[in-house]
């Protein structure tokens, strides 16, 4: 490790509070270059979604054109816990090399989340169709990847500085990160208690408008609590990887949260008029 990367200068600790590989190196632009790819595919996701919501959940029946099907908790499996998961301790502990607490912080954040999204969820959640079309699959398998690649290639490359563990961005960001995991993992499981399934053999029933808590302030608080957590990911870790994976995030969850909130309205006549979508008081 060279003495740059060991000594971050005092002075530029405070917008950059970590080195990181060299410019001009091989692993900066492969780093940087799928960060500006990134930037691309979230922007192109915004509008993609905007337009027409992906054919999964209550919005399955409005595209028949992708088949076949697979298994819906295989596809969660598939698309989270494989990129999330597997390929994100692959990467970290085969790729990088910086080995401080701030790292190993970072590492069990992210494996928090994604071992309950790819793993603990999929097995308990209860579905109303237990079916999906696999390019579902394979269009949320394949931008993981090249997210938590940057991500992981991120955590595990960079430096901190030695004090950074009471920087103001390092504690705001993981109390935020917690926050929004608990506001995610609490919608989730107050949807799967809405599934009746008495008599249902795939484990669904049809949709109930949820009560209680931030269901009535929005329609989706599952993706809130989630954006919650990646901003809170995007400020502890004060990086590109972490903004442009939150700008992904964000161009999925809006247009997703605004699809829902409109379905949610056209199928219930009483459905609360003063919900937002997505964020209280706002969207």
């Amino acid at each position: 490790m060279s003495e740059d990367r060991m000594n971050l200068s005092c002075d530029c600790c405070w917008l950059k509070p970590w080195a990181f590989y060299a410019e001009g190196s091989t692993r900066f632009w492969v780093h940087y270059g799928l960060v500006i790819f990134g930037f691309v595919l979230a922007g192109i996701t915004a509008c993609v979604q905007c337009c027409k919501p992906a054919p999964y959940g209550r919005h399955e029946g409005e595209d028949g054109g992708l088949v076949p099907k697979i298994p819906l908790r295989l596809s969660h499996m598939m698309s989270d816990a494989l990129p999330g998961v597997v390929m994100f301790l692959l990467v970290f502990f085969l790729y990088g090399s910086v080995r401080s607490y701030q790292n190993y912080v970072f590492l069990v954040l992210f494996l928090l989340h994604y071992v309950h999204r790819g793993i603990i969820h999929p097995l308990v959640m209860r579905y109303k169709s237990s079916w999906v079309y696999i390019g579902i699959a394979i269009g949320g398998f394949i931008p993981n990847c090249i997210y938590h690649f940057i991500n992981a290639d991120f955590i595990s490359s960079a430096t901190y500085a030695s004090h950074y563990y009471y920087d103001p961005r390092f504690i705001l960001g993981i109390i935020l990160y917690l926050v929004g995991f608990v506001i995610n993992r609490w919608a989730d499981w107050k949807l799967r208690s809405l599934r009746n399934t008495k008599g249902v053999p795939d484990g669904g029933s049809d949709y109930n408008i949820p009560y209680g808590g931030l269901f009535e302030l929005v329609s989706c608080p599952n993706y809130f609590g989630e954006l919650v957590e990646w901003t809170g990911w995007c400020i502890a870790t004060w990086s590109l990887a972490g903004l442009v994976w939150l700008l992904f995030c964000a161009a999925t969850f809006v247009p997703r949260s605004r699809h829902n909130h409109l379905w949610y309205k056209q199928q219930f006549e009483l459905y609360p008029p003063n919900r937002k979508a997505l964020i209280p008081f706002l969207f």
